[in-house]
């Protein structure tokens, strides 16, 4: 499990560079921000249940991340918004799926998105995935760098998780962005 850390950890930050080169940015943004103490790998298991048509493993969300780099089994369950429908993501063992998280939204100006995305259960076999989750120092400022009118205002990843959690606790679901765009 370290070393499949060490390897996402390196790919993700490779992958937030190339991205952030491609917007005319700095790469040193991540490299000095995201580093391995504000990342985190989770391993999820989803029980078989055979009242799979009323349940999910993971409700409708997006990722508060930068970027999330996704290994799943040959089960599946994982399902994305397109055009407004949920979309079945073929599972496959050998496959990583690299999701953009809110972070990165904001920071990107809405330039890339952060799609929603749930996980369906699966009424006879039980599903595992690993997630590793590319996040920013608490203290860290999230800003736009495109000179385009609308957007974000400037928050704190620490700023973000808090109302983040303030609207689960509250309304019993993230609300997420949309609480910090500028009009």
């Amino acid at each position: 499990m370290e070393h499949f850390a060490v390897t996402v950890s390196e790919l993700a930050q490779t992958l937030a560079d190339i991205l952030a080169e491609e917007m005319g940015r700095s790469t040193s943004f991540f490299k000095e921000t995201c580093l391995p103490n504000s990342c985190y790998l989770r391993l999820n298991r989803y029980p078989a249940c055979p009242m799979h048509d009323q349940m999910l493993g993971i409700i409708p969300h997006t990722d508060s991340s930068f970027l999330t780099v996704l290994h799943q089994d040959g089960i599946g369950g994982l399902q994305l918004v397109k055009n407004g429908k949920w979309i079945a993501v073929k599972p496959n063992p050998d496959t990583l799926i690299i999701n953009i998280g809110d972070l990165f939204q904001a920071w990107s100006n809405d330039l890339y998105k952060s799609v929603e995305h749930r996980v369906v259960a699966n009424p006879r076999n039980e599903r595992f995935s690993t997630a590793y989750f590319f996040c920013p120092s608490q203290d860290t400022v999230i800003q736009s760098g495109r000179d385009e009118p609308g957007g974000y205002q400037s928050f704190s990843y620490g700023e973000f998780k808090k109302q983040v959690q303030e609207d689960v606790d509250t309304y019993g679901h993230k609300i997420g962005l949309s609480r910090f765009l500028t009009n």
